[in-house]
């Protein structure tokens, strides 16, 4: 019997078995598709997720196969500088192609001792007291303690389930694919622009080799997303919208997305949960999607590791959905918010004009950012610091960085002054007895006695007294030994 079956080997599923491996459980990946997906969903990473990465030893890897951009211009589309003073060593975006994505984090999993199997869909489950049986389509059984559906938007796992999925249906559709284009440079630059005036949902990209990335509005509603649009689709389209079908020829690939906004009522049901767009699906405007599934995956891993190793607090596993439940519910207020400004009704367009005005403001600019990049995010952890329930950027920890201190995923207790102790925790827990200073930016908080952090590298307490420490430790870390 496995610890963990995760189902769906896409970046969330990937990123989590990852994580548990850091902690010795045994993980099982099933995914129904034989071969990795070619299409380009996402383009590319924002901060946190980079945070996530770096705090991890992965960021170099990811560095190499991709392009580092400059923020600005990534709510609703409004093209405003990056407010000045984020708090990221990692202020930027990080473009990359979603396979390429999928690869990396992929190769790491297996590299940690994840076993992958492709090729196997889940048809049923059922659950007891003690594990959880998942059975597939070739009329084998597998057990696991627990299972976690990282499956996607269609979760064959949510449906088994059972679990409520309110929201939105989709009201536009988008049309997306890779293509070759008969038409000059200048002359879809030219197109493009005058058309981007007014349609915030259309574009054509090079993406290298004579290839365009096409995206423009679809003509209605598919019943069924899962059918590929055709090459005329997009010319019919493509003519409605700009008035030129660029001579479109040669698909890559051709795909359909529509704007359908929902959240599951829990993420929890017994020994089965749910992560990434298994949990919540929402427009692609700001490319939060496939980051908002590595946050998922970064906030459970830990703790289900804890629950598998047996000193979990009671309620630990039960935090992964109060914490990020209410952050899917920001990120879909967000994206509808987002999506009523790209309309070319008068009204939306003159609130988008508002907008791009009070964006001058610094203030505005960085907390809508911050929202986007995922760094504003900071969980209820209760009463305290200011810095409590929030992410720390990367620090100067002695001579070294905070980031690199978090590689094997455990607790860390920043006490510069060498007054505390984790005794009884140390299994679980570093003590960095060491100076802390910030790398950029001006994060006036840090002028701390002592700063304890969970392996998601938010802070849970903030103090300099040993029981109240010891309160704490209790809390996220269990009882001491």
């Amino acid at each position: 019997m496995h610890d963990v079956v995760i189902v769906g080997a896409g970046p969330t599923g990937s990123l989590l078995a990852a994580e548990l491996r850091l902690h010795e459980v045994s993980v099982l990946v099933l995914e129904k598709d034989e071969e990795p997906p070619t299409f380009v969903r996402s383009l590319g990473l924002h901060a946190r997720s980079i945070e996530v990465l770096d705090s991890r030893g992965l960021l170099e890897r990811f560095l190499a196969a991709g392009r580092t951009f400059p923020l600005g211009g990534y709510f609703a589309g409004i093209e405003k500088p990056a407010p000045t003073g984020l708090d990221s060593a990692h202020a930027y975006v990080l473009a990359l192609p979603q396979p390429v994505t999928d690869r990396l984090l992929v190769e790491h999993a297996v590299e940690v001792g994840t076993e992958i199997r492709r090729g196997c869909a889940l048809v049923g489950l059922n659950q007891d007291e003690d594990a959880v049986t998942a059975e597939l389509a070739d009329g084998s059984q597998v057990r696991a303690r627990y299972l976690v559906g990282c499956d996607g938007g269609r979760s064959t796992v949510r449906r088994l389930l059972g679990v409520g999925f309110p929201g939105e249906p989709s009201r536009v559709d988008t049309l997306l694919g890779e293509m070759e284009v008969t038409a000059t440079a200048e002359e879809v630059a030219a197109v493009v622009a005058e058309v981007r005036r007014t349609e915030k949902r259309f574009g054509l990209g090079p993406v290298g080799g004579g290839v365009y990335r096409v995206v423009v509005p679809a003509a209605g509603v598919a019943r069924d997303r899962s059918v590929p649009p055709t090459l005329e689709e997009f010319r019919e389209q493509l003519q409605t919208t700009a008035g030129t079908d660029f001579g479109v020829h040669s698909p890559r690939w051709l795909s359909r997305f529509g704007d359908a906004t929902r959240l599951v009522e829990r993420y929890r049901v017994g020994r089965v949960l749910l992560a990434g767009d298994a949990a919540h699906v929402h427009p692609p405007v700001g490319g939060q999607g496939l980051n908002l599934g590595l946050q998922d995956a970064f906030n459970l891993g830990w703790k289900l590791a804890a629950e598998v190793a047996g000193w979990a607090p009671t309620d630990l596993l039960d935090s992964y959905c109060a914490e990020r439940h209410p952050v899917a519910a920001d990120v879909l207020d967000s994206t509808r918010a987002q999506m009523e400004l790209l309309s070319t009704e008068p009204g939306a367009q003159a609130v988008r004009r508002l907008l791009a005005q009070l964006l001058d403001f610094e203030e505005v600019n960085r907390y809508l950012t911050e929202k986007v990049i995922a760094t504003g995010v900071r969980y209820d952890l209760g009463p305290g610091h200011p810095l409590v329930g929030r992410r720390l950027p990367d620090l100067a920890v002695g001579s070294g960085r905070l980031y690199e201190r978090m590689h094997r995923g455990r607790g860390l207790l920043l006490d510069p002054t060498g007054h505390l102790s984790v005794a009884g925790w140390a299994d679980r827990v570093d003590h960095v007895v060491e100076p802390v200073a910030p790398l950029v930016g001006s994060v006036e908080e840090l002028d701390l006695p002592a700063a304890l952090l969970r392996p998601d590298g938010h802070v849970a307490w903030v103090g300099e007294d040993q029981p109240d420490l010891e309160s704490r430790l209790s809390r996220w870390f269990g009882a001491a030994r």
